[in-house]
C-alpha cells in the first residue's frame, strides 16, 4: 500500500498546538478533529470543514483550560461523538445526521481518574482506558459504567479489532491486555498477553497480528498469542524519534505508525506470512504525528501534527477503470472500493477473512459484483449495497451466474447449481442439476409475508428431464419430488411458495400442491403462464383463449377470455393489471378484475372482512362461489363466525347458516354479559365441534362444564342413543332405566330388530336376545348366543327350533357345531359334510367313526379341486392313498417338485406316463439337466436330445447321442448339420455343431469365406490364441488393401500397431485420423509429434491455424527448437507468438554453442535479450577478453562476476594479490576474505575485514580464536602471541578479550597467567565498568582451577568485599574470610557464620555444630535418621524443644506404620496440650483401635499407656487455653473409651468378670462415631453371644453382616436402623475404609445368623429395663432422661449409685462389689491397675477395706 498527499485539512501553527485526536464515522461521511483548544472540528467526506463545536469541563469552576481531550469516537450510527477528557468524564454529544444540526449531550459517564483513550466498537458500548489502569466500559442505554479488567498501570493505548469485538489496551509498564467483548469463535486467549520493553503508545492490532511501538524506537510484531514474530529495530537511525501512534487499515492488511516527520507503512504478504515494510512517507517540518485516522473504507488515512496541522492521505494499492462506468481502488489486499463514476456512488468490498481480492467484475446489467480471493466468492448488490461472501475453492472461472432472481445469486458449476443470498454470508443451499435455464429452476425468498410463517425460502429445479424436486432452503431438506411422464420445460413457484407451476414439451400445464403432493393438469395448449405479481393468481394463454384462475385452490374454475394474438406480458400498477398482448402490429392490454385479485391479496393478508365485502360486489359464478367456500372455510378456522354465516348464507347453505345464527346469537349474548370473545363459551365450542361432526370433542366441551344434559340432548336430537346412554351410565344419571326403555321402544318401532337383540344380550336377556334374531332372520347370532350359554344348551326344543332354522338357511357348518355341543355326532358330522366344513369333519371323524376318515379325505380333496383349490387337494388325495388323483392334482396345481416326489413312489408302468409331461415343463423352463433326467426315467430319450437340440445345447444333446450312438455316426450327423445351417446363413448354429464336435478350423474358414471377421477373430482367439496377433495384423493389410480403411484401424490396433495405423492415414493423407489415434492409443506425446508433422505439411499460415486449434502452438514451436527445427520455429513464432522469438533465439545459440560457433552464439543470446549467457559462455571457455567485452556492452551487472572467475582462475594458479586485486575491483571484498580464510591466511583475512568491512571484524577474530581453540595448545599460543600483539598496539581492550579467551591448554600456570594479565590491563586501562565486567568473569574462573586466594585478592582490589568472602569460604579458609568480613564489612559476619553453619551440616560434624547451634545440630540427627541421640539431646534442652521432636519422631513412627512406638513415647515424655499435637493423639487413638488383636486380655498394657496418655493430655488440657474446647471434649471421650478398652481387657482376664467385659463391649457401640463400626458390632456380638445374650447376639452380628455388606458396596445408604430406634447407638458412622474381621470369622458369623433366623425361636428385640428402655441406653426415649454411665461396664446406673468425687463418675453398686471381690479372689495385678487409675482420675475411690498390697 501507498500513501499519496491530497491536501492539509487544517494549516500547522508556528509553535506547539497539539491535535489531541481525531475519528472517521462509520459511514465515511464525518471526519472529527480535536484541536489543542479544546474545540472539534467536523469535515466532511471531501475534506471541507461544515461544522465545529466546543468540548465543555466537568465542572465550570475551574476553567475553560482546566483539561485536555484524549479520546474520541463515533457511535456505530454515526450520529453521536463520544468525548473522554482528563478531567474524569466522558461526555456523549449528539450531533444528528445533517450538518448544522444542535450538538446536544446526551450521556455522561463521570470517573474516578482521567480518560487517558478511548474507542466506541460497538451499539451502546464505549470502551475507555483510565490513568489508575483500569479499562471500562460504558453503556449508553443504561447510562452506567462497569469495570472490565484493571491494572496497576497506566492505559497508554486502546485499540479494537476489524471485527470490534476485542479489544487491546497498552499500559505503561509495558504490559499488552486482549478483551473480548463478544465471542468471535476465534478460540484466542483473554488477559494479559504481552509484555513489550517500553510502553506501547502506538498500537494496531491487525488481523494476523499485533503491531506495537513505543519511546525505544523499535517495532514488534507480535502473533495471536503474544509470541514474537518480526522486530524492525530502527534505534541505531538517528534521524528516527520514538514512535507516538499507530493506526490498522480497515482491513487489517496494513498499519501506519507516526513519529517524528514521518509515517511507516507495514504491509502483510499473505502469501510469505510476514510484514512487509514499504517506503515510509517523509515529509520535512511536519513533526511529531500526534493522531491518525484511516476511513472505514480505507481509501483515505489523515495525520494530525504536534503543531496543530491535519494532513490528509490517499491510501491505495492500485487503481482501475472497468469498461468506463467503474473505478475499482484497491486499497488493501482483501478490500476494493468500486465507485460508479456516473452517479458518484460507491461500494466497499472486502473480505471478512483477510483473503486478497484477486478479481472484481461487475454482471448482470452491471449491477452485481462477484470477486474472487483464493478461498472465497464476494458477490454484491450495487443497488441496495448487500454483500456476501461465501467459501469457494476455486474452480478455473468455470462457473455461470445468472442475476434473474433480485435476491438470490445463482452459480452453475460442475453440475451443481449453488444459491447465495445477497447480504449473507452462508450459501443459501446446493443442489445436484445439470439443467442451467433459469425458466427450469425457481427461487422464493420471503417475497409475500404470511401469517405465522416469518422465514419461507423454497427452490424448485429439476433432477433430470422429467423429475422436479422442491426444496425448503431454511431447513435444507426436501420436501416434494415430482416425477412426470414427458420432459418439463418450464416451471415456477408461487411468491410463497406453496404451489408449483410447470409446463412440459406437449404444453401441458401442470398445477402441484406441496402441502397435499397432488398434481393436477390445468391447461392445454399452453403457450404463455405467468403468476399475476404479488398475488397467487395465474394467467394463461391456450391458443385463442386468455385463461385466468383467480383462486388457484380451485384449479378448476377457470375464467377464460377470447384473445386474437399472443401474450407477450403482465403489467401491475396503480391498482391495475394488465394482460398485454400483440394483436398484428399493435398490442391491447386486456385488464383483469383487481376486485378477485384483491380478494385473493386480502385472504393472504387475513382480512376477511374486506374479503367478504368484495365477494359481496360479484355476481355468483362458479369462480366467485369457490371463493366463498374458501373463504368460509378460513372464517371456521380463524373462529370469525359472523363471517363464516355471512359465506353459508351467499352459498346457500341455510341450515349451516342457521346453525351458526344460532351460535353467533349465544356468542354475542355471552360477549354481554361477561365481556371478552364469545367464541370462547363452552357451548359456542362445542356447536362449532358438533359444525364439523367431531361429536366426541362436543362431549368433552360439555362434559367439563358438567352439562350432561346438554351432551345427552345433542345425542339424541341426532338419534345416537348408544353414545347418549354411555354419557348417561357415566354420569350416573337418574334418567338411564327410562333412556334405555325408550331406546329398545324405537328400535322395536322402527323394526331394528338385530340391534334390539344385541341390546337384550347385553343386558343379560339371553332367551329375548335369541327370539329377536330369530325374527330379525339372524339364526347364525342366536347359535353363536346359545353356544356361550350353557343354561340355554339345556333348553332342547329351543336348540331344535335354532338348528331347523339354520339349516333351513343353509348355514350347516354353524348346526354341525350346536349338534356337536349337544352330543348328536351324526347329525353333527352329516352337517359338516353337506357345509362342506371337512376340517371339522375330519377332526370329529377320527373322535366318533375312525372308519370314514379316508373317505372324508378323499371328499375333501375332490371338493377342493371344484374349488380350483389343487394346490391344498394334494395332501388330502395323499391322506385318503389315491395316487393318482394326487400326481393329476399336483400337475394340474404346478406342483412339478411335490409330483416328482409322488411319481418316484409309484411303480414304474404307473409313473412312466406321468414323467415326459414333467419333463416338458423342465424343459419350457430351459432347466433342462431335470428334464433329461425325467425323459430317461419315462423311457423317452430321443425326446431328451431334439430337446437338446431345440435349445442349441449342442454339447449336451452331443454327451446324450455319444451315449446312444456311435461318435462317427454323431461327427457326420453334426458336421452334415453343420453345412445344412450355414447354407441357410446360421453361421452361429453352425459354428457351434462344428466346435461340438471339435471342428473350430471349419468354422474359422467358414466365417473367413463370409468375410465375418469378427466371429473369425472370436475363434482363433478362443482356439488358437497365440495366432490373434498374426490374424489381426493380415486382415489389417487386407482391409487397407481394400480402401476399408476404418476397419484395417480396428485391426491395427488390436495387434498393438498404433503407428501402422498412423502411417496408413499418413499416406492417404487422413492427417485428422492420424492424429486422433496418435492421441487416443500413441502415449502422452505422440499425438503432438504428428500435429507436428502435419502443421510442417502445411506450412505458413495453415498450419498455425491448425496449431492454433488443436492448442499445440506452442508446444509445436518448442518442439521444432527442440529438434534443431530453427528455420520452422521463428516461421511460427514470426507469425503467431512474436513472444517466443526470445526463447527460439536463446535455444539456437545453445545449440550453436554446443557447436562450438561462439560468435554466432554470442549475437543469439543477444539477440535472445540474454547477454549474461553469452557472458557464462566466455567465462566457461575461460576467454576473459570476450566475456569482459560482452558484459560492458550488454550486462554491466555481470562484470563483476567476470572479474570473479578471473579472480577464482588466479586463486587455482596460488596468485592471491592478483586475486584480491580482481574481487575488490569486482567490489567482493567478502569473497577474498572467505578465499583467504580457506588459505588459512588468516593476518590478510584480518587486514581485508579491517579494511573493507569492520563490520565483520569482531565476528572474524571470534572464527579465528575457535580455529585457534581446535588447534589445541598451539592454537593457543596463537592467541597469547595475538594479544601481545593487540597489547603492544595499544588496543588493551581487544588485547583483554584475547587473554580472556586461553583455556585449559594442559598448563594452568599459562592460563592463570594470561588471565592475571587480563585483569591487570583492565584495571590499569580499561573503564571501571569493563574492568569490574572483566574481574567477575576471571574470578570464578580461577575458583575453578583452585586459585581461591589469588580470585579473593582481585576481588578486594575492586572492593568486591562478598565475593572476596565467598571465594575463601569456598576454599574452606573460614579464619581468612571471617578477618575480611571483620574488617571491610561486618555486615557480612553472620553471613559467614551461616554458612560456617552450613559447610558443618553438609561435612555431618554434627558434634561440633552442637557447639555452634543446638537446633540445627538436632534437625541434622532428624535428617540422618538419629532419633534416639536427637530425642537425647532434646532432653537436655527446654520442654519446648523436646516436645518439637519428640512430635516429629512420633509422626515418623507413624508413618512407618509403628503407632505402638509412637504411644511409648509419650507414655515417656508425657503429652503437652499443644494444638499443633492434637491431629498425632488422634492417629494414635484411631491406629490403636483399629488394630487387630486388641479384644484380648494380652492387650491391656498397650490400652493402659493409651488410656494413660490420654489423661495426661487431658489434665494438661484443663489448664491450658483448650480448656473446655471442642477439642478438649473429644479427647475426654478418647479418654473413656481407652478407659473402657483397657478394663474390658483386664476383665478378660478374670472369668467371673466376662458379663462385664461383655457390658463393656456393647456399652463401646454407643461410640462408633470414633470407633470403626464393623469392629464394634462383631466384638459386642460375639461377647454377647459367649455369655447367652442371644437376643441381643443375633441383633449385634446381623448389624456387622449389614455393614460388612455396605462396606464391599462403598455406601451406607441400605441400612436399616429399624432395630436401633430409641438407643443411643449411633445411625450416622462413618465407613470403615476396610473390613477389619477376616473372611473366615465373617462366614461362620454368616452361617450362625441364617441358622438362628431359620429356627425363629429368638425375638429380634433388643433387651429392654425398667425406664421401658434398651438396657444399655444412657437416655430414656421416653422421658429424654440422661443416665449417667457406670465407669465399670458402662451401663446406665439408675439405682445403687456410688459417686465420686470427681462431678459426673460414678459407679453402680453391685457391679462395683462384683469388681472388687474379684481383685481379692484372683489378685490381678491388671484389675488394680484399673483400681489405682480410676483412683486418680475419680479424684480417690469410695472408702472400703480393700487395699493394693
Amino acid at each position: 500500500m501507498q500513501l499519496k498527499h491530497l491536501r492539509t485539512l487544517l494549516s500547522p501553527q508556528d509553535g506547539a498546538a497539539k491535535v489531541t485526536c481525531m475519528a472517521w464515522s462509520q459511514n465515511n461521511a464525518k471526519f472529527a478533529v480535536c484541536t489543542v483548544d479544546r474545540v472539534v472540528l467536523l469535515y466532511d467526506e471531501h475534506g471541507e470543514r461544515r461544522d465545529k463545536f466546543s468540548t465543555k469541563p466537568a465542572d465550570m469552576k475551574y476553567g475553560r483550560k482546566s483539561y485536555m481531550v484524549k479520546g474520541m469516537a463515533f457511535s456505530p450510527d454515526s450520529t453521536k461523538i463520544a468525548v473522554g477528557q482528563t478531567d474524569n468524564i466522558i461526555y456523549v454529544y449528539k450531533i444528528g445526521e445533517d450538518w448544522g444540526d444542535k450538538k446536544v449531550i446526551c450521556n455522561k459517564f463521570i470517573q474516578t481518574s482521567a480518560v487517558t483513550c478511548l474507542q466506541w466498537p460497538m451499539e451502546n458500548n464505549i470502551t475507555f482506558g483510565l490513568a489508575e489502569g483500569k479499562v471500562r466500559l460504558a453503556n449508553t442505554k443504561t447510562n452506567k459504567s462497569s469495570t472490565i479488567y484493571g491494572t496497576d498501570s497506566y492505559v497508554v493505548s486502546l485499540t479494537t479489532n476489524c471485527s470490534g469485538k476485542g479489544i487491546l489496551s497498552g499500559h505503561a509498564d509495558g504490559t499488552i491486555v486482549r478483551y473480548f467483548l463478544a465471542d468471535e469463535g476465534s478460540g484466542e486467549s483473554q488477559g494479559k498477553l504481552i509484555n513489550h520493553p517500553c510502553p506501547p503508545y502506538a498500537l494496531a492490532w491487525a488481523t494476523n497480528s499485533i503491531v506495537a511501538a513505543g519511546c525505544d524506537r523499535r517495532i514488534v510484531a507480535y502473533g495471536k498469542e503474544g509470541q514474537v514474530l518480526q522486530t524492525f529495530d530502527y534505534s541505531r537511525d538517528p534521524q528516527e524519534r520514538e514512535f507516538t501512534t499507530a493506526a490498522t487499515s480497515p482491513g487489517g492488511q496494513s498499519v501506519v505508525l507516526g513519529s517524528y516527520d514521518r509515517l511507516r507503512v507495514l504491509n502483510w504478504s499473505p502469501r510469505r506470512s510476514i510484514w512487509e515494510e514499504a517506503k515510509p512517507k517523509e515529509i520535512a517540518n511536519l513533526y511529531t504525528v500526534t493522531a491518525l485516522a484511516w476511513k472505514r473504507d480505507g481509501s483515505r488515512l489523515c495525520a494530525g501534527t504536534l503543531c496543530g496541522g491535519v494532513e490528509q492521505f490517499d491510501c491505495c494499492l492500485r487503481r482501475s477503470i472497468y469498461k468506463n462506468k467503474f473505478e475499482l481502488t484497491y486499497v488493501g489486499p482483501s478490500q476494493v472500493i468500486v465507485k460508479n463514476l456516473s452517479s458518484g456512488t460507491r461500494v466497499v468490498l472486502k473480505s471478512h477473512y483477510g483473503y486478497e481480492v484477486e478479481e472484481v467484475k461487475i454482471l448482470g446489467k452491471e449491477r452485481y459484483l462477484v470477486a474472487h480471493t483464493s478461498d472465497t466468492l464476494l458477490l454484491g448488490d450495487l443497488n441496495t449495497n448487500r454483500l456476501s461472501e461465501i467459501a469457494w475453492q476455486g474452480s478455473g472461472g468455470n462457473e455461470k451466474y445468472f442475476f434473474e432472481n433480485e435476491n438470490v445469486c445463482m452459480i452453475f458449476n460442475a453440475g451443481e447449481l449453488t444459491l447465495v443470498e445477497y447480504g449473507n454470508n452462508d450459501t443459501l443451499g446446493s443442489v445436484r442439476t445439470e439443467f442451467m435455464n433459469p425458466h427450469l429452476i425457481s427461487v422464493r425468498i420471503n417475497e409475500r409475508r404470511q401469517k405465522g410463517m416469518e422465514e419461507n425460502k423454497k427452490l424448485a429445479y429439476l433432477i433430470d428431464i422429467k423429475t422436479i424436486a422442491i426444496v425448503d432452503l431454511i431447513g435444507g431438506y426436501n420436501i416434494g419430488t415430482i416425477s412426470h411422464e414427458s420432459r418439463v420445460d418450464w416451471l415456477e413457484l408461487n411468491e410463497t411458495g406453496h404451489k408449483l407451476l410447470f409446463r412440459d414439451r406437449k404444453l401441458r400445464l401442470h398445477l402441484y400442491d406441496i402441502e397435499s403432493c397432488s398434481k393436477t393438469m390445468i391447461l392445454n395448449f399452453c403457450s404463455y403462464v405467468q403468476w399475476v405479481p404479488g398475488s397467487d393468481v395465474l394467467v394463461a394463454q391456450n391458443r385463442n383463449s386468455l385463461c385466468v384462475w383467480y383462486n388457484i385452490e380451485a384449479p378448476e374454475r377457470v375464467t377464460m377470455t377470447s384473445v386474437k394474438g399472443d401474450v407477450v406480458g403482465l403489467e401491475r400498477e396503480g391498482g391495475k393489471t394488465e394482460v398485454m398482448v400483440t394483436e398484428g402490429v399493435t398490442t391491447v392490454a386486456y385488464t383483469l378484475d383487481e376486485n378477485l385479485i384483491e380478494f385473493g391479496t386480502a385472504i393472504d393478508d387475513g382480512n376477511y372482512n374486506r374479503a367478504a365485502a368484495f365477494l359481496e360486489t360479484l355476481k355468483m359464478t362458479p369462480e366467485t362461489e369457490a371463493m366463498w367456500k374458501t373463504l368460509s372455510k378460513l372464517a371456521l378456522e380463524a373462529r370469525q363466525l359472523h363471517i363464516a354465516e355471512w359465506c353459508f348464507s351467499a352459498l346457500g347453505h341455510v341450515a349451516k347458516a342457521r346453525f351458526l345464527h344460532e351460535t353467533n346469537k349465544i356468542a354475542d349474548q355471552v360477549s354481554q354479559e361477561y365481556g371478552g370473545e364469545g367464541t370462547d363459551f363452552y357451548r359456542v365450542r362445542a356447536r362449532l365441534a358438533m359444525l364439523e361432526k367431531n361429536y366426541k370433542l362436543a362431549e368433552m366441551i360439555f362434559l367439563e362444564q358438567n352439562a350432561v344434559e346438554e351432551a345427552m340432548n345433542m345425542y339424541q336430537e341426532l338419534h345416537r342413543w348408544d353414545e347418549c346412554i354411555a354419557v348417561a351410565e357415566a354420569k350416573g344419571h337418574p334418567a338411564l332405566e327410562k333412556l334405555r326403555r325408550g331406546y329398545y321402544q324405537w328400535l322395536m318401532d322402527t323394526q331394528q330388530e338385530e340391534r334390539a337383540g344385541e341390546l337384550k344380550e347385553s343386558q343379560g336377556d339371553g332367551l329375548a336376545a335369541i327370539s329377536l334374531y330369530l325374527k330379525a332372520g339372524l339364526p347364525a347370532r342366536a347359535a353363536r348366543l346359545v353356544l356361550t350359554r350353557e343354561e340355554l344348551l339345556a333348553n332342547t326344543e329351543l336348540v331344535e327350533h335354532i338348528t331347523a332354522a339354520l339349516i333351513k338357511g343353509e348355514l350347516y357348518e354353524r348346526a354341525g357345531d350346536l349338534f356337536e355341543k349337544i352330543r348328536n355326532p351324526q347329525r353333527a358330522l352329516e352337517c359338516y359334510c353337506k357345509g362342506s366344513a371337512f376340517m371339522k369333519a375330519v377332526e370329529l371323524a377320527r373322535l366318533a367313526f375312525p372308519v370314514q376318515v379316508m373317505k372324508l379325505e378323499e371328499a375333501w380333496g375332490d371338493h377342493l379341486v371344484q374349488q380350483k383349490q389343487l394346490d391344498a387337494a394334494i395332501n388330502h388325495y395323499i391322506e385318503a392313498r389315491c395316487s393318482i388323483k394326487a400326481i393329476e392334482a399336483a400337475l394340474g396345481a404346478r406342483q412339478w417338485k411335490k409330483a416328482i416326489y409322488i411319481l418316484d413312489l409309484q411303480d414304474r408302468n404307473t409313473a412312466s406316463k406321468y414323467y415326459p409331461r414333467v419333463a416338458q415343463h423342465y424343459a419350457s423352463l430351459q432347466e433342462y439337466e431335470i428334464a433329461e433326467e425325467l425323459y430317461i426315467k419315462g423311457d423317452r430319450t430321443k425326446d431328451a436330445i431334439d430337446m437338446y437340440t431345440q435349445a442349441g445345447a449342442w454339447e449336451q444333446a452331443h454327451k446324450l447321442a455319444m451315449k446312444c450312438m456311435r461318435p462317427e455316426d454323431v461327427s457326420v450327423l453334426y458336421i452334415t448339420q453343420a453345412q445344412e445351417m450355414e447354407k441357410q446363413g446360421k453361421y452361429r448354429e453352425a459354428e457351434r455343431l462344428y466346435v461340438t464336435v471339435e471342428e473350430p478350423d471349419l468354422a474359422i474358414t467358414m466365417f473367413k469365406k463370409h468375410k465375418l471377421y469378427d466371429d473369425m477373430i472370436r475363434l482363433v482367439g478362443k482356439h488358437h490364441p497365440d495366432l490373434l496377433g498374426d490374424t489381426h495384423l493380415h486382415l489389417g493389410k487386407e482391409l487397407e488393401a481394400e480402401g476399408r480403411l476404418q476397419e484395417a484401424e480396428y485391426h491395427y490396433l488390436e495387434a498393438q500397431e498404433w503407428k501402422a495405423t498412423v502411417n496408413m492415414y499418413r499416406s492417404n493423407g487422413l492427417w485428422e485420423e492420424a492424429y486422433r489415434v496418435a492421441k487416443t492409443h500413441g502415449g502422452a506425446n505422440a499425438h503432438k509429434q504428428v500435429a507436428y508433422l502435419w502443421a510442417k505439411s502445411l506450412g505458413g499460415e495453415a498450419a498455425v491455424r491448425l496449431l492454433n486449434k488443436l492448442g499445440l502452438l506452442e508446444a509445436a514451436i518448442d518442439h521444432a527448437a527442440d529438434n534443431c527445427s530453427f528455420e520452422f520455429a521463428f516461421e511460427l513464432s514470426r507469425l503467431a507468438l512474436k513472444h517466443k522469438t526470445p526463447e527460439i533465439h536463446l535455444k539456437y545459440a545453445m545449440y550453436l554453442e554446443d557447436e562450438g560457433k561462439f560468435e554466432e552464439a554470442e549475437a543469439e543470446f543477444i539477440r535472445a535479450g540474454k547477454p549474461k549467457e553469452a557472458v557464462l559462455m566466455f567465462v566457461h571457455n575461460q576467454d576473459w577478453e570476450a566475456a569482459q567485452r560482452v558484459a560492458e556492452a550488454h550486462d554491466p551487472d555481470s562484470v563483476a562476476d567476470v572479474l570473479v572467475g578471473q579472480a577464482r582462475g588466479a586463486l587455482e594458479e596460488k596468485d592471491f594479490q592478483k586475486a584480491e586485486g580482481l574481487l575488490l575491483r569486482a567490489q567482493r571484498p567478502g569473497l577474498a576474505l572467505n578465499y583467504y580464510k580457506e588459505a588459512g591466511l588468516w593476518s590478510d583475512a584480518l587486514r581485508i575485514c579491517k579494511d573493507y568491512m569492520p563490520g565483520q571484524l569482531e565476528a572474524l577474530q571470534e572464527e579465528y580464536e575457535r580455529e585457534a581453540t581446535k588447534k589445541g595448545a598451539r592454537g593457543m599460543e596463537g592467541l597469547v602471541e595475538q594479544a601481545r600483539q593487540w597489547e603492544q598496539a595499544g588496543e588493551h581492550s581487544l588485547a583483554v578479550d584475547c587473554y580472556l579467551k586461553v583455556r585449559d591448554t594442559g598448563s594452568s600456570g599459562l592460563v592463570e597467567k594470561c588471565w592475571m594479565k587480563a585483569a591487570e590491563l583492565s584495571i590499569k586501562f580499561l573503564p571501571p565498568q569493563r574492568s569490574l565486567e572483566v574481574v567477575r568473569t576471571i574470578g570464578p574462573q580461577l575458583i575453578g582451577i583452585g586459585k581461591h586466594s589469588a580470585a579473593a585478592e582481585l576481588y578486594l582490589n575492586l572492593d568486591l568485599v562478598k565475593e572476596a568472602i565467598d571465594a575463601f569460604m569456598e576454599g574452606e579458609e573460614w579464619n581468612k574470610a571471617k578477618r575480611v568480613a571483620k574488617e571491610l564489612d561486618p555486615r557480612y559476619e553472620d553471613y559467614v557464620d551461616q554458612h560456617y553453619k552450613d559447610f558443618l551440616k553438609n561435612q555431618g560434624k554434627v558434634d561440633s555444630l552442637v557447639g555452634v547451634d543446638v537446633v540445627a545440630a538436632l534437625d541434622l540427627y532428624v535428617e540422618q535418621g538419629q532419633w534416639d541421640k536427637c530425642i537425647e539431646t532434646a532432653t537436655k534442652q527446654n520442654y519446648k524443644i523436646l516436645h518439637k521432636y519428640v512430635a516429629l519422631y512420633a509422626t515418623h513412627l507413624i508413618r512407618e506404620g509403628d503407632c505402638a512406638q509412637a504411644l511409648a513415647l509419650y507414655v515417656q515424655h508425657g503429652a503437652p496440650a499443644n494444638p499443633q499435637n492434637f491431629n498425632i493423639y488422634k492417629r494414635i487413638f484411631t491406629d490403636m483401635v483399629n488394630s487387630p488383636g486388641t479384644n484380648s486380655a494380652e492387650a491391656y498394657h498397650s490400652w493402659a499407656d493409651l488410656r494413660d496418655v490420654l489423661f495426661n493430655l487431658c489434665e494438661n488440657l484443663v489448664k491450658s487455653s483448650e480448656a473446655n474446647s471442642p477439642a478438649h471434649e473429644e479427647f475426654e471421650t478418647m479418654l473413656l473409651i481407652a478407659h473402657y478398652y483397657a478394663t474390658r481387657s483386664a476383665a478378660q482376664s478374670i472369668k467371673q468378670l466376662e458379663t462385664v467385659a461383655a457390658k463393656l463391649s456393647v456399652s463401646l457401640l454407643r461410640h462408633t462415631q470414633l470407633l470403626p463400626a464393623d469392629k464394634a458390632f462383631y466384638e459386642a456380638g460375639i461377647a454377647a453371644k459367649a455369655v447367652g445374650w442371644e437376643n441381643m447376639a443375633f441383633i449385634f452380628l446381623n448389624r456387622f453382616l449389614d455393614l460388612t455388606d455396605a462396606i464391599e458396596e462403598g455406601t451406607l445408604d441400605a441400612l436399616d436402623h429399624s432395630d436401633f430406634q430409641d438407643t443411643d447407638i449411633p445411625f450416622e458412622v462413618p465407613l470403615p475404609a476396610k473390613q477389619h474381621i477376616p473372611e473366615t470369622q465373617r462366614e461362620e458369623v454368616r452361617d450362625w445368623v441364617l441358622t438362628v433366623s431359620m429356627d425363629q425361636r429368638l425375638e429380634q428385640v433388643l433387651p429392654r429395663d425398667e425406664r421401658g428402655a434398651y438396657e444399655a441406653s444412657l437416655v430414656a426415649a421416653s422421658t429424654g432422661v440422661r443416665a449417667l454411665p457406670c465407669l465399670i461396664t458402662g451401663y446406665p446406673i439408675l439405682r445403687n449409685k456410688i459417686d465420686f468425687k470427681r462431678p459426673g463418675t460414678a459407679v453402680n453398686k453391685d457391679n462395683w462389689n462384683k469388681f472388687l471381690m474379684a481383685i481379692k479372689t484372683s489378685h490381678s495385678p491388671v484389675c488394680q491397675d484399673v483400681l489405682k487409675f480410676i483412683s486418680e482420675w475419680c479424684g480417690g475411690i469410695p472408702s472400703t477395706s480393700f487395699s493394693f498390697q
